[in-house]
């Protein structure tokens, strides 16, 4: 179980560089769109392909970012329901959600869209817009991105599972969901007052 909780700290530090460098692109899609829009309206002058890097960099945040989140514990789930099961309860639900839901869904759309990025790649094709860009940089973003995505689920489970056999800390309590930060704030007091 060491090595593999192992291989999942380093697959979190993949998750965190990830995360932390899209913060950039944020940046970078509010700079272009701002400065589209002042060229807009200041000289009479756009570009579709500004427009379209916006686009690019939107999906690039989006894409990337969802193996962070799920690092970060904070893909939407319903609480209410989750909240009234024990935590092992809990851990158990989210391992069959990965092996059932999760992974199959990140294998489905990284098999569906490659042949799309090859033959995007092959092709050379570009948008329809005028002045717009090649298309396959966008559309390999979906299966970098669920690559990213299954890599992150690997090391939820594994992490899961080491919970459960008394090896790993609970991996939610870092995350922004749910009741975890009350719960360690108890386990904190209680500790405490010992």
């Amino acid at each position: 179980m060491g090595i593999l909780l192992k291989l999942s700290g380093l697959i979190d530090g993949l998750a965190r560089l990830v995360g932390k460098s899209i913060i950039w692109l944020i940046l970078a899609a509010a700079v272009i769109s701002a400065l589209n829009a002042i060229a807009r309206k200041a000289f009479n002058v756009g570009s579709n392909s500004f427009l379209e890097i916006q686009w690019y960099l939107f999906a690039a945040v989006f894409m990337f970012g969802a193996g962070y989140t799920f690092l970060q514990n904070a893909h939407v789930r319903i609480d209410a329901v989750a909240n009234n099961f024990s935590k092992r309860t809990r851990t158990f639900i989210d391992i069959g959600g990965i092996l059932i839901f999760l992974l199959p869904l990140c294998y489905f759309m990284i098999d569906f869209s490659w042949p799309i990025v090859e033959a995007a790649y092959t092709s050379g094709e570009m948008s329809s817009n005028s002045g717009g860009l090649i298309r396959w940089p966008v559309y390999i973003m979906v299966p970098i991105g669920f690559g990213l995505l299954a890599l992150q689920a690997v090391s939820e489970l594994i992490k899961r599972f080491g919970y459960l056999a008394g090896k790993a800390p609970d991996p939610t309590l870092h995350g922004g969901h749910g009741d975890a930060p009350t719960e360690q704030h108890e386990t904190d007091a209680a500790k405490a007052t010992q």
